[in-house]
């Protein structure tokens, strides 16, 4: 365990987590806006093309809630060989009395995925929420279609809970949406198991 805990928090191999560039940051996010692949990836809600200056909005929007309600870290996916923004990855939705909250990660651009960003930032986001937050567990929901992503939590250690069937319109039919949680426990077993390994 002691590992763990001089493991940087924010610097992987591949990638970093950053802060919002507002004036960087839009103009990427904003293209990946447009691109309704990765649209129906990451949101589960209809989403719309946004500018750049929708994002620099939203943006604030996110950083009040998170100064206000604390119950948001917004991280941003950066490449450590040449900083340009890859993905978003979030804890959110956080209730602190119960020490639970959701996870949302998604790499922007389809050049980059299934490359290994993913994985080590949802590594990165689980060691934040249970090592630093406290947390005891973290939920995400994800939908029947996204199968990378449902691959990618299985591997970390994430089980099914949920499964609301055919709760999302996508496509022209009906797909389940998967709610999967991990525990705290679950958690650093994985980590005990891959640090003997």
């Amino acid at each position: 365990m002691d590992n763990l805990l001089e493991k940087p928090l924010f610097d992987g191999d591949l990638i970093r987590f950053g802060p919002i560039n507002h004036e960087k940051d839009a103009e990427v996010e904003s293209r990946w806006t447009h691109d309704a692949s990765f649209m129906r990836l990451m949101y589960l809600e209809p989403m719309r093309p946004m500018s750049a200056f929708q994002i620099k909005k939203k943006y604030e929007e996110l950083e009040k809630e998170a100064d206000e309600k604390h119950n948001i870290f917004p991280f941003r996916i950066r490449a450590r060989a040449d900083d340009r923004l890859l993905g978003l990855a979030e804890v959110h939705w956080i209730a602190w009395s119960n020490g639970m909250a959701f996870v949302r990660l998604g790499i922007g651009a389809a050049e980059d995925r299934r490359k290994g960003y993913g994985r080590e930032a949802l590594g990165m986001l689980l060691h934040y929420a249970f090592g630093e937050l406290n947390l005891y567990r973290l939920t995400a929901m994800l939908p029947e279609y996204n199968t990378a992503a449902l691959k990618l939590f299985e591997g970390l250690g994430f089980v099914q809970e949920i499964c609301r069937r055919e709760a999302l319109n996508r496509d022209g039919r009906r797909w389940d949406l998967f709610h999967y949680g991990l525990l705290v426990d679950e958690w650093r077993a994985k980590q005990v198991g891959n640090q003997s390994a």
